[in-house]
């Protein structure tokens, strides 16, 4: 059983928390947030104390993991303080998306973690459902043969306007994962962006990348779309093979090279997920049961590395997007 705090009370946090609760290898001790009253309101609807400073906190009750479910600008900037704070107190650390809006803050908390031998990871949550990992065991397997290129589109209606970034920054961390997960690490990346009528910042955007290992691929992303309809799309093709997995979860289809038949996973109407907040549940009961059973900090699905390696990508779209130009990344 380990002993769970939550760190910032908005509602991700509570999301957080009330998923803690259920979850019968976690135990959910405290919350913390700068705002009392939503500390004070978690507490009273979880029946665990409240706290107003992360270090108080941890003094006091010693967590075995933390998650940092903070916001601030770009939904990023309040993350990489408690962060630090945790794992040099000695917790294991799930962080929110993005990990941080600074490069720099995010190799210092995956510096961290990695002198304290510390587990952290970030939620990525699109890719910790059923259907997202068989398609990672059709790679591995090498059902698609040797990998060719990588679509994916996701889209969302957010009508916040912050930095002209906003949408690259706070939107992909998820879509970059994703294809990564598939495709492993990407060398470089070009950026194209535009603004929707009365937009301010670049709203959607379409990138082009290439991968280490060869692969090429494109993303597009939008924060001007109603999501009343499909919303994320991820295609993988090889020389033997593709498949194309609608909505993290809803549907998955495999199209052998050569056959007319194909292979399709789809959500199943009792016992399969029922909402985007099954994604939440995965993603935190694999971090508590990978701690539970001793996973080093390496073997962790969606670590900080992960999230670093994301905003790598996404930091070299931003200059690219600038300059008019390919980035190679660092």
């Amino acid at each position: 059983m380990q002993r769970v705090a939550v760190i910032g009370l908005g509602p991700i946090g509570n999301r957080h928390a009330k998923l803690y609760q259920e979850d019968e290898m976690a135990e959910l001790v405290g919350v913390c947030d700068i705002i009392r009253e939503r500390a004070d309101a978690a507490a009273a609807r979880y029946g665990v104390p409240a706290f107003y400073s992360v270090e108080e906190m941890l003094r006091a009750l010693a967590p075995d993991i933390c998650s940092v479910a903070t916001g601030g600008y770009e939904y990023g900037s309040d993350h990489y303080e408690p962060t630090m704070q945790a794992l040099e107190a000695g917790c294991h650390v799930l962080c929110e998306k993005p990990i941080s809006n600074e490069i720099w803050q995010a190799e210092a908390m995956v510096a961290k973690a990695r002198e304290k031998g510390l587990c952290f990871g970030i939620n990525l949550n699109h890719r910790f459902t059923p259907a997202a990992r068989l398609a990672k065991k059709w790679v591995d397997e090498g059902r698609l043969g040797h990998l060719l290129f990588i679509n994916m589109a996701m889209w969302i209606k957010n009508p916040r306007e912050s930095s002209p970034y906003f949408q690259i920054k706070a939107l992909h961390p998820h879509t970059i994962d994703v294809m990564r997960y598939y495709c492993g690490d990407i060398e470089a990346v070009q950026c194209f962006a535009t603004k929707a009528p009365g937009r301010v910042i670049w709203s959607t955007a379409h990138f082009n990348m290439k991968f280490v290992n060869g692969v090429v691929g494109g993303l597009t992303g939008s924060y001007d779309i109603e999501r009343g309809h499909p919303m994320e799309r991820c295609e993988v093709a090889g020389t033997e093979g593709r498949f194309v997995l609608e909505d993290m979860w809803r549907e998955l289809t495999l199209y052998p090279a050569g056959s007319l038949e194909k292979t399709v996973y789809t959500n199943p109407v009792f016992g399969g997920f029922r909402d985007f907040e099954d994604t939440f549940r995965d993603r935190l009961h694999t971090f508590v049961a990978q701690i539970e059973a001793g996973a080093s900090p390496e073997e962790i699905d969606g670590s900080g590395a992960d999230g670093l390696a994301a905003q790598k990508v996404l930091a070299a779209a931003i200059e690219s997007l600038n300059n008019d130009t390919v980035v190679y990344i660092e």
